[in-house]
């Protein structure tokens, strides 16, 4: 059974940063495409970032490029979302997803 459990959520400040963490279980990580994905409150799921299964080709939606990085560690079947200069419009639940599988999510507020 594929699990992707998301973690690192919290209340930040504009401007901080946080690292969200995605522990994967069920399925050959290392093989496989991942990618982050988000939901405002109130609106649709949004991509965010993609990483390929050796970790060297990654994407970004325009709205987070420069500000997050995603990153994988293959040995720990982990994959990570490092965010910089966070605003308030990146309020949202965060999923790490494989194909059309999600997580449970993890939230991110961020409000002064």
């Amino acid at each position: 059974e594929v699990q992707l459990v998301e973690s690192g959520g919290q209340l930040v400040q504009p401007g901080g940063s946080l690292r969200l963490s995605c522990a994967a279980s069920g399925f050959d990580f290392s093989s496989s495409v991942m990618d982050w994905v988000r939901q405002a409150p109130g609106k649709g799921l949004e991509w965010v970032s993609r990483i390929n299964s050796g970790g060297d080709i990654v994407s970004y939606a325009d709205s987070v490029k420069g500000r997050f990085t995603i990153s994988r560690d293959n040995a720990k079947n982990t994959l990570y979302l490092d965010m910089i200069s966070l605003k308030p419009e990146d309020t949202g639940v965060y999923y790490c997803a494989r194909r059309t599988i999600r997580g449970q999510g993890t939230q991110v507020t961020v409000s002064s």
